[in-house]
């Protein structure tokens, strides 16, 4: 499990809003209503939850689930310290009691169990009740639960149920358009925007491969390390195969295809 707070006030990450997303989810947030945000791996889910916890100066629990967190992996357990039992809070828990955003970054990875301690959460009773202690956990004001999924990813067997989604305010992601896209990276990235734009040229293509040659489309991430590569120096090619061509197969076949569509955009 990966769990770690932040607060940043008025330094919020940098974020470039693609429509009304943030005007919903600080609506959302001041109705204490739960956001389930949707769209495909590294479109910038994660980044928009961090920048609208600092917008709002609220902590945040960031949570990246997995095959393996359970339920109590999230609301806390009993550990042995210094020879006694002590009950540890979860980052679910520890949100509930201070009041803040707790994210579940990819929770369709995480057991079937953790859904079930979320509904009560996520309805007009806004509690956590904790079966180990017996206590039962009235959210503190402030608290926010904010879940993501990629739909276009996830098989029959690890899907959000209607029953869970319907409780939710949903905001659907997607890759930026190509112009919105280039500023980003370049802002993140340090390299000019004349330079960026051929990357992004690039990524729209790799794009339209996903379901063919590719399970997944190349990322703004992976756009961004490579532009962050070209900018400390490296080849363009090489920065492009190490960063946008490897981490999308391993068929080398494919790649030889990744690799043409290179050269016939950078010549």
């Amino acid at each position: 499990m990966n769990a770690h707070t932040s607060m940043e006030g008025a330094d919020a990450p940098f974020y470039l809003p693609q429509g009304d997303e943030c005007g919903i989810f600080t609506a959302a947030a001041s109705a204490n209503l739960p956001v389930l945000l949707k769209g495909p791996t590294g479109c910038g889910k994660t980044r928009f939850v961090a920048h609208m916890a600092a917008r709002l100066g609220r902590p945040l629990y960031t949570v990246a689930c997995h095959d393996d967190l359970s339920a109590a992996d999230l609301i806390g357990r009993y550990l042995l310290k210094g020879g006694e039992t002590v009950w540890v809070d979860g980052p679910l828990t520890r949100a509930v009691r201070e009041g803040a955003i707790c994210y579940l970054d990819e929770v369709v990875e995480a057991r079937k169990d953790v859904t079930v301690v979320l509904h009560p959460l996520t309805d007009d009773r806004r509690i956590l009740p904790i079966d180990r202690t017996g206590e039962e956990l009235q959210a503190a004001p402030g608290f926010m639960l904010v879940a993501s999924y990629n739909p276009g990813y996830q098989n029959i067997l690890k899907t959000l149920k209607p029953s869970t989604r319907q409780r939710f305010v949903a905001l659907e992601f997607d890759f930026p358009g190509a112009a919105h896209e280039t500023h980003v990276v370049a802002r993140e990235s340090g390299l000019g925007e004349d330079r960026v734009k051929p990357l992004v040229r690039l990524a729209g293509k790799l794009r339209a491969l996903k379901g063919q040659d590719l399970e997944e489309g190349v990322s703004t991430r992976l756009v961004v390390y490579a532009a962050t590569l070209i900018a400390q120096g490296m080849p363009v090619e090489r920065a492009i195969n190490a960063a946008m061509i490897e981490p999308l197969s391993d068929d080398e076949d494919v790649k030889r295809g990744l690799r043409d569509l290179v050269t016939a955009i950078f010549g």
